[in-house]
């Protein structure tokens, strides 16, 4: 075999090989440039999602606090009336106290009470609350603001002298 005929073959695939390599390295490149792309959105995603599971941890733990006890309403006051206010609380306390929830029933009648103190209603509901808690005491409490109340429609005032009538026999 002719050794000189066979030289430019070699040196013709060495220089493909050659070129080949040359034009994969500014490639390689681009696909380092297109990593280093991706891994900084990868890393953005992650912060973000980082920080929202803080933000719900956050929310959650909020969510399952207890509210502040609403502030307690003297049986019997009077003063201003929200009648909106005290319509609604006085709806949900009814539903809390169909589903046997005595604690919401207990805040939703407070609250309507609050919105409107001395309020016959509010009183009788939460006079009855306290005594389907078997709380004697405070059952009186708001029965007798109920009896009192000066914004009785008279039919409160009649049904809280009944049931005060029925506590005192036991």
């Amino acid at each position: 075999m002719d050794v000189q005929a066979t030289e430019p073959h070699r040196i013709g695939n060495r220089g493909r090989l050659l070129a080949l390599l040359l034009l994969l390295i500014p490639a390689a490149g681009c696909n380092n440039a297109a990593i280093e792309a991706n891994q900084r959105q990868v890393d953005q995603n992650q912060a973000l999602i980082e920080q929202q599971q803080r933000d719900i941890a956050r929310l959650q733990s909020e969510m399952s606090a207890p509210p502040p006890p609403p502030a307690a309403p003297i049986p019997g006051n009077t003063g201003n009336c929200d009648k909106g206010v005290e319509a609604a609380a006085t709806k949900r306390g009814g539903d809390a106290m169909a589903s046997g929830d005595m604690t919401k029933a207990i805040g939703y009648y407070k609250d309507a009470l609050s919105a409107c103190p001395g309020s016959s209603k509010a009183d009788m509901n939460l006079a009855r609350v306290y005594e389907t808690l078997d709380n004697r005491d405070e059952a009186i409490r708001y029965y007798k603001a109920a009896a009192s109340s000066k914004q009785s429609d008279g039919a409160n005032a009649k049904a809280a002298n009944a049931a005060l009538a029925r506590l005192a026999e036991h």
